[in-house]
């Protein structure tokens, strides 16, 4: 059965972990069903995994709309959150618009949003819709490039300080959750036990209310890099490539297809088709 915003509330009470997967296609996302996670985000991080981009700064709402509905076919018994990409939120209006399509057309439960107190009045006017939103603060890929690069946030007491702020703030806003990306574990605690609300980690510590990873990191289907918060549970790219290899070396040497692949017609039939000129 799909888990509800206050189910999420009260795993955080009872300390459960809470299970959240990067997914970004059908047979993914339906795979990450029947395994049992509690909660699969469609993100933007499908720029780089899945269209071969440097960064997530190209992902559109087209494209955010084109993978989530895929997403929540594959997965309809999961709590499913999308991401809206870079430049989709730049107001309220907007923030809304988006939003309502991610929801409406996409089918997805949620929206995710980066950014610290600065989007505050955009979660508030989400909630006021109706629209459940996950927060995400810490390293934010989409403004990376602001942050130093790819680089771990919140090492100094002050940077610290701030972050906590941000998110006491974006609880009081509304979010009825919070990523954390790429802080130090003594903050991603700090901030878990100042907050009523469920805290999600990526390379945010041991003491997150929850995980989150991208499935094919944890799969090991993706080789440009692999950051150091990754666990690879599984390496199924060579597994892959020797299966794909096979193939080419049977097609080539033509020991596939075989009889049993292939459909037969009534050996009459067939004698007369073959013997017309």
């Amino acid at each position: 059965m799909k888990k509800t915003v206050l189910d999420f509330r009260n795993m955080k009470e009872t300390g459960v972990g809470i299970s959240m997967i990067t997914a970004y296609d059908y047979p993914m996302a339906h795979l990450a069903e029947r395994a049992g996670v509690d909660c699969i985000l469609v993100g933007d991080s499908l720029g780089m995994v899945v269209l071969g981009y440097e960064s997530t700064v190209p992902v559109t709402m087209e494209d955010m709309l084109h993978h989530t509905k895929p997403v929540c076919r594959g997965a309809a018994q999961t709590f499913v959150v999308a991401d809206l990409p870079f430049m989709s939120y730049s107001n309220v209006s907007e923030t809304l618009r988006n939003s309502c399509r991610l929801i409406q057309e996409g089918g997805a439960d949620a929206v995710k949003l980066e950014g610290g107190r600065s989007q505050a009045h955009k979660v508030r006017a989400l909630n006021r819709a109706g629209i459940p939103v996950v927060a995400h603060i810490g390293l934010t890929p989409q403004t990376a490039s602001q942050l130093g690069g790819f680089k771990v946030q919140g090492k100094s007491l002050d940077d610290s300080l701030v972050l906590l702020e941000d998110a006491k703030i974006l609880q009081e806003a509304g979010a009825f959750m919070i990523v954390i990306e790429a802080v130090p574990e003594p903050l991603g605690q700090k901030i878990t036990k100042s907050l009523s609300i469920p805290t999600i980690g990526i390379g945010a510590g041991r003491d997150c209310d929850g995980q989150v990873l991208v499935l094919h990191d944890i799969l090991g289907l993706f080789e440009r890099f692999q950051p150091k918060f990754v666990k690879q549970f599984a390496n199924l790219s060579p597994l892959i490539i020797e299966a794909v290899a096979l193939y080419d070396r049977e097609v080539k040497s033509r020991q596939f297809p075989e009889e049993k692949h292939c459909f037969m017609m009534d050996s009459a039939v067939a004698k007369n088709l073959l013997e017309q000129s």
